[in-house]
């Protein structure tokens, strides 16, 4: 019998990394979808459990918690660096992300997520680290 390559957790959640991130606006993610390559696919999905984080975080790793808010140390001081590195550069903040993933539940996280970063102008990809629109070219308002 062969091992599942992904659970289907990952798959569900591909795009909701465990520190708060939304894979589906970072650059690395957007890349391979706009250039038609294999780009990253999320964390979950390559196993990475977030990629920042899960190297010092023994209950990511061990698959004990499946999102940084689940654990009794929320916030750590690794996501706080983190956020705060994304606060300042982006105007993201995965602690408030993450606070707001817990309060409403993943589905309707991602689907806020999805609707935010979304296009107003064509409907297409928002990249948050190129602060424009993939798809059409127009800068994040």
């Amino acid at each position: 019998m062969s091992k599942k390559l992904y659970d289907e957790f990952s798959v569900r959640y591909t795009l909701a990394a465990p520190c708060g991130m939304y894979c589906g606006f970072c650059r690395d993610y957007l890349a391979g979808r706009k250039d038609g390559k294999k780009g990253c696919e999320g964390c979950r999905i390559r196993n990475k459990n977030c990629a920042f984080i899960r190297k010092d975080c023994p209950r990511l790793r061990k698959g004990t918690i499946r999102f940084c808010h689940e654990c009794d140390t929320f916030p750590c001081e690794k996501l706080k660096t983190l956020d705060s590195r994304y606060t300042k550069r982006y105007g993201y903040s995965m602690i408030k992300s993450l606070d707001r993933a817990r309060e409403i539940g993943a589905d309707a996280w991602l689907q806020e997520m999805r609707d935010a970063w979304t296009c107003p102008a064509c409907g297409g990809r928002l990249c948050i680290h190129d602060a424009v629109c993939v798809d059409c070219g127009a800068p994040i308002q």
